[in-house]
C-alpha cells in the first residue's frame, strides 16, 4: 500500500482571517489516507476569546508545530529607518536595502530552520498558504533541500522581480483562489504554466442559521434595513468609508443600520469616527465572532468595501445566505459578483457610490430578495467546497511525485 504524501504546511500570519478560515475547511476534508499534513506556524494566535490555533487543529486531529519568531533586533530597526531617509530620493534602492536588512535578520535565519525541519522530517512537500511575498524563507529552504513546493495564493499578490524569479525557481504550482488571482501571478511575471484557479468555495449542505433571534438580540427592529460588514477592522476594509456612506442615508432619512462584525487595530479609530458621524444609534460593533454566520443571515445586505481581496469567503456565505451584496470592483469580489444580478459593485474609496449602490438596495425590497437568489443560485453552481477541496487535492497529489 503506497504511504501518505507527507505534507508541511506553512503559514506565517498573525491572526485568524478568511484565509485561515478557507485552509481549515480544506483540511477538515483533505483525504488523510493520500495527504499527511503537519501544519507549521510561528505563533499560536487566538480565534476570538473562546479558541485557538493549537485548539482548531487538534480538534480535527492535524499536528501543529510552533516555530516562535525572535524580536526585531534594534541594528535591524536602525538600519532601515536610516535606509528610508537616506534613500528616499530612490524608492527601488531604498526598497532594496529594507528587503536587504529583513533578509539578515529574519528571512534567512528562518530559511535555515525550515531546512533543518523539512530534512528532518522527511516530508514530500512544502505547501505554504497565503502569497509569495508573506513565504520567502519557505521558498529558499525548498530551493536548498530540493522539496517541492505548492503555494497557495489567497489575496492579490504583492511582487518584486526578485520574488518572480524565486517563485519560478523553485514553485511547482501556485493556486490562485480566483482567476483575478492567477491573472495578477502572471502579469507579475509568474510563468502562467504555474498557475491554476481552484475558486475558493463553500458548503451547501451546511445548516443555515435564521437571523431572526440575532437582530432580536441586538435590538434590531423589524423595519430596519441591515447593511453589514465581516472581518477585520483594518485600513485595508475600507470600513471608514461605509460609515461614511452610512452616514449619507441616515441624512436621506433612510431606515438603515450598520453591522460590523470582527475585530481588529482600527476599532477605537472607526468607534471615533462613529461618533463624529453622529451614527451612535445606527451602528452597532460586534467584536469578534467565533461564528458569525447567524449575524450575517441578520443583515439585509452583505458589503465589503476592501482594497483588495482573492475570492472573498464572507461574500460567499453571505450569497449562501440568500443575501445581496456590495462589494468593490477589486479582484475576486469582481468576479463573485454577477453587477446588477445578485449584487451591486463600486469603486473603493468612494463613499458616494457606495452611498448610491446602498440607497437603491435599501428603498427596494423585492431587488434584495431577486438578488439573494440569483447569489444564492450562483454559489450553488460554481463554488462548493467538494469542488475546492479536490482541486487542491490535484495539485498537491502531481506536485508531490
Amino acid at each position: 500500500m503506497t504511504r501518505p504524501k507527507r505534507i508541511l504546511l506553512l503559514d506565517t500570519g498573525n491572526e485568524w482571517g478568511g484565509g485561515t478560515n478557507s485552509m481549515f475547511e480544506l483540511l477538515k476534508r483533505i483525504d488523510r489516507s493520500r495527504f499527511d499534513v503537519t501544519c507549521l506556524f510561528y505563533r499560536d494566535y487566538p480565534k476570538g476569546r473562546d479558541s485557538c490555533l493549537s485548539a482548531e487543529l487538534a480538534a480535527i486531529g492535524i499536528p501543529l508545530v510552533l516555530m516562535p519568531q525572535r524580536r526585531q533586533p534594534l541594528w535591524a530597526k536602525l538600519a532601515k529607518e536610516l535606509a528610508r531617509g537616506v534613500l528616499a530620493w530612490h524608492p527601488d534602492l531604498r526598497t532594496a536595502a529594507v528587503r536587504s536588512i529583513e533578509q539578515g535578520w529574519r528571512v534567512r535565519p528562518n530559511a535555515q530552520r525550515l531546512m533543518q525541519y523539512l530534512q528532518d522530517g522527511g516530508f514530500d512537500l512544502l505547501y505554504m498558504n497565503n502569497q509569495p511575498r508573506s513565504n520567502l524563507e519557505g521558498y529558499l529552504a525548498a530551493d536548498r533541500t530540493g522539496v517541492p513546493v505548492v503555494q497557495h495564493c489567497r489575496i492579490e499578490p504583492v511582487m518584486d522581480p526578485q520574488d518572480v524569479a524565486l517563485v519560478n525557481r523553485v514553485a511547482r504550482k501556485v493556486i490562485g483562489v480566483s482567476n483575478g488571482v492567477v491573472e495578477a501571478l502572471v502579469r507579475a511575471g509568474v510563468q502562467p504554466e504555474k498557475c491554476m484557479a481552484v475558486l475558493n468555495g463553500i458548503d451547501p449542505t451546511q445548516p443555515l442559521p435564521d437571523g431572526a433571534p440575532t437582530r432580536e438580540g441586538l435590538g434590531l427592529a423589524d423595519r430596519d434595513v441591515v447593511f453589514g460588514a465581516v472581518g477585520q477592522l483594518t485600513e485595508r476594509k475600507g470600513l471608514r468609508y461605509l460609515l461614511q456612506a452610512t452616514a449619507r442615508l441616515v441624512e436621506q432619512g433612510l431606515p438603515v443600520r450598520l453591522l460590523l462584525v470582527g475585530d481588529g487595530p482600527q476599532r477605537a479609530e472607526l468607534e471615533a469616527l462613529t461618533t463624529r458621524l453622529g451614527l451612535q444609534s445606527h451602528v452597532v460593533f460586534t467584536g469578534f465572532q467565533t461564528q458569525p454566520l447567524p449575524y450575517t443571515a441578520a443583515m439585509d445586505v452583505c458589503v465589503l468595501a476592501s482594497q483588495s481581496e482573492g475570492l472573498p469567503r464572507v461574500l460567499l456565505e453571505a450569497m449562501l445566505l440568500g443575501k445581496p451584496v456590495i462589494a468593490t470592483r477589486v479582484v475576486g469580489s469582481r468576479e463573485l459578483v454577477d453587477e446588477g444580478i445578485t449584487g451591486r459593485l463600486v469603486p473603493f474609496a468612494d463613499p458616494v457610490g457606495l452611498a448610491e449602490a446602498m440607497a437603491v438596495l435599501c428603498r427596494d425590497p423585492a431587488l434584495r430578495q431577486r438578488m439573494g437568489q440569483a447569489g444564492r443560485a450562483r454559489v450553488l453552481e460554481h463554488y462548493t467546497i467538494d469542488r475546492y477541496v479536490r482541486g487542491v487535492e490535484t495539485i498537491l497529489e502531481e506536485a508531490a511525485r
